[in-house]
């Protein structure tokens, strides 16, 4: 399958029932707290470098927690497939030995993805909610919730404990979040909201726009886009007509990243300007599609719908 490059792979959606957006679930979030983990686990160091940390060993939690070091004020984490760049030391639990670290480098861009560690140590992410950006936060847990997988990932023995050390370099927002703007073009669709902020694409009755065009749906207040960025996007497309998705960064469980330059023409030039935090709609005539065939398996001969969330930007 071809793809962008960097970019998450995209499967087709079924339809779902979109409501209005809820309220921020950062506005009731506090950082992780947990007395028995920070009784048990010292780190030392400034934060996003590599830390000192002792474990009192043995030191076996009775339950998955988390305990915040240092206390960040960035962006928050408040879903499982929010994407986050971390720096991590692992310690065996039982015995205090170091098992892995990354290699905390300057480079924020050069950060482990959270979503990587969690796809072996699928605990990990819940643990973590409420985490800033900018936050140390340790995190303990038991045999019984690593499982076999996530022990052979750690070089554990089964059944034994890990304590993660985690210094949340970036986080980036779940999905759009800016104001919601007015706009009076005739023939465009309209875009609804799921609680959690994927979009749903309402398609009106007639002919697609015959050039590209764009709106901005929501105004972000955060970092310029430019021709050179990396853009880390939710994305969601649908062909003019269509009832399903044939692109979906959300239906993947994970949002993408890519070069503005190397997204398909009418994308690139659409998102060039804008800022993060917004949701931008861009339809793409059936002539100018080939790109798109090519980088997201969009159908032929087909109008494209696309909605975009820009939810950060890297590097």
């Amino acid at each position: 399958m071809r793809r962008l490059p960097a970019l998450v792979a995209v499967t087709a959606l079924a339809a779902i029932g979109l409501v209005g957006c809820s309220a921020s679930p950062a506005a009731s979030c506090s950082d992780p707290t947990d007395s028995a983990i920070g009784a048990a686990v010292q780190a030392d160091g400034d934060f996003g470098t590599a830390p000192t940390v002792s474990v009192r060993s043995p030191f076996l939690p009775e339950q998955s927690g988390a305990q915040t070091l240092i206390a960040g004020d960035g962006e928050r984490l408040t879903v499982d497939n929010q994407l986050a760049l971390v720096d991590v030391t692992v310690f065996d639990a039982t015995t205090g030995e170091k098992l892995v670290a990354t290699p905390y480098k300057s480079d924020v861009a050069s950060a482990t993805p959270l979503s990587r560690l969690a796809q072996s140590i699928p605990a990990i992410a819940p643990l973590l909610h409420c985490a800033a950006e900018g936050s140390r936060v340790a995190v303990a847990i038991p045999g019984s919730d690593l499982g076999a997988q996530g022990a052979q990932a750690l070089g554990v023995n089964e059944g034994d404990g890990a304590v993660f050390v985690f210094d949340l370099r970036r986080v980036f927002l779940p999905a759009a979040n800016g104001a919601d703007q007015f706009n009076a073009d005739s023939g465009m669709p309209s875009v609804v909201r799921a609680p959690d902020g994927q979009p749903g694409v309402v398609i009106p009755a007639g002919d697609a726009p015959t050039e590209a065009r764009s709106q901005t749906i929501k105004k972000g207040s955060g970092e310029e886009v430019t021709a050179d960025s990396s853009v880390v996007i939710h994305l969601q497309g649908i062909a003019w007509g269509a009832t399903t998705t044939f692109a979906s960064t959300w239906d993947n469980g994970a949002p993408g990243q890519a070069a503005v330059s190397a997204l398909p023409p009418a994308l690139a030039s659409a998102l060039e300007g804008q800022t993060v935090g917004s949701q931008v709609l861009v339809v793409v005539p059936a002539d100018q599609t080939e790109a798109d065939q090519q980088a997201l398996q969009a159908p032929a001969d087909k109008a494209l719908v696309y909605v975009v969330d820009i939810l950060g930007v890297v590097g």
